[in-house]
């Protein structure tokens, strides 16, 4: 007998980390330990504009992102930080705001006293809280304004702003070494290096350890992957991942899912951003978009229903099955604010719809619901599976229709109920009606849970 080839899970082992607390009146979003990883963004309207920026916070919130993070870079910007809570506050939009300070952070957190209150969390990069002595002063204003008012902080290094002068010294230590490393690997070591060093020096200050999340940014996929894995080696803080700067449309998209999702595959990751830059008029949020799509496609959290839709060939030269995945996908999406609140469960749902008979049947047998529609001179009927068994099979010119009805109605019964009721629901499975033009007989049908 052959040895068995022993497959590894295919849901990833999260690294253990330490969990930050991020909170807003009554919201409280758990990052790292147990929590599942979390999602959020950041606005590019100037944070002096107090109800430009709030807009763009509701819009990022309501796209589902549980964090957004806000540029706080003058005394006006500053000023303007407790009014935008407020403002978010009257809209009934709780998320928490993290505020990005660079170069000037220690002056504006200690003479707005109101901001450093209003923020939820602050982002501190330690290559630029200044030079020499006044680097470690102005960094211990930083943390001790964080301590006092029970902030998390995160220590936020990227190579592009990079601590020179400890880069330098790695630098002239690696050169006098037998071996020395190259250039890049010393630029590794400097990245971690900054970050862990910057968080003893938070701890020792007062910020608990668990309240402090560390990060360490580079643009290129190679590079970031070792610098995390690195670093989640030899640390247990919780970990934001993002590529920085990874650019517009689908080279930022590409890039910024290869990296994450290398890392998330390797447990590592307990916040995530998808730092897109957006073309002209393009919503900002996209970059949720993307980065909600990407925990979901690694099976880490679900948000909406997944709708399978196979990329068509010369089998399928109608466009009948795209047009019917697009009406799904945009009807499941703007259904979903009502349907989390009223039937819980539903973002897990799996769908699927098929164009032709090599693949449809299997795939739609597969998902809790699945359409497989006629090909190219195939017989002008779509057997519709749920829960892996054929149940009906439409005609006609009102599929769409019909199909979106059953998709409803599946709903209704499956998640409308109490998981305890849902699983003693009995009822005879519907008939097929196989010359019917009209809408099928929906009934409720037994489901395992």
């Amino acid at each position: 007998m052959s040895d068995a080839v022993l497959i590894p899970d295919a849901v990833p082992q999260r690294r253990l980390t330490r969990q930050a607390l991020v909170s807003w009146g009554g919201n409280t979003i758990a990052v790292g330990g147990d929590a599942p990883v979390r999602v959020q963004s950041m606005t590019n309207t100037d944070t002096a504009d107090a109800i430009g920026t709030a807009i763009q916070v509701k819009e990022l919130a309501q796209a589902g992102s549980e964090l957004v993070r806000i540029t706080v870079n003058t005394p006006e910007a500053a000023a303007a930080v407790p009014a935008i809570r407020e403002q978010l506050d009257r809209m009934g939009v709780d998320v928490p705001l993290i505020g990005d300070f660079h170069y000037n952070g220690h002056v504006l957190l200690t003479q707005y006293p109101d901001c450093a209150q209003a923020l939820s969390k602050y982002r501190i990069n330690p290559g630029n809280v200044g030079k020499g002595d006044k680097k470690d002063r102005q960094f211990s204003q930083m943390i001790e304004v964080a301590a006092r008012w029970n902030k998390p902080v995160r220590i936020g290094v990227n190579w592009g702003s990079l601590d020179q002068e400890l880069l330098a010294g790695l630098m002239d230590s690696n050169a006098r070494q037998p071996r020395p490393r190259d250039a890049q690997q010393v630029m590794y070591e400097a990245l971690i290096a900054s970050a862990l060093q910057s968080a003893e020096r938070a701890e020792h200050l007062g910020l608990p350890g668990h309240q402090i999340l560390l990060s360490c940014k580079v643009s290129a996929v190679r590079d970031l992957i070792a610098v995390y894995r690195e670093l989640s080696r030899r640390c247990d803080y919780a970990l934001h991942l993002g590529l920085t700067e990874a650019g517009m449309g689908t080279k930022g998209t590409v890039a910024s899912t290869a990296a994450l999702s290398v890392l998330l595959q390797d447990g590592i990751g307990d916040t995530i951003r998808v730092s897109l830059t957006p073309a002209p008029g393009e919503a900002r949020t996209q970059e949720v978009v993307v980065a909600r799509e990407v925990l979901q496609a690694l099976g880490l959290r679900s948000f909406v229903p997944s709708v399978t839709a196979c990329p068509g060939c010369g089998r399928t030269t109608s466009s009948v099955f795209q047009e019917l995945a697009q009406d799904i996908d945009r009807h499941l999406r703007a259904q979903m604010p009502v349907w989390r609140a009223q039937y819980p469960g539903v973002e897990t749902m799996r769908l699927a719809v098929m164009g032709c008979i090599v693949n449809g049947p299997g795939e739609s047998r597969h998902a809790d619901i699945g359409i497989s529609l006629p090909g190219t001179g195939e017989q002008p009927s779509a057997p519709v599976f749920i829960d892996g068994e054929k149940r009906h099979t439409l005609r006609g010119d009102r599929i769409a229709e019909q199909f979106l009805d059953i998709v409803n109605n599946y709903i209704q019964q499956r998640w409308g109920l109490h998981r305890s009721q849902a699983a003693h629901v009995q009822s005879p499975r519907s008939e097929e009606d196989e010359g019917a033009s009209g809408s099928p007989a929906l009934t409720p049908w037994t489901h395992a849970n």
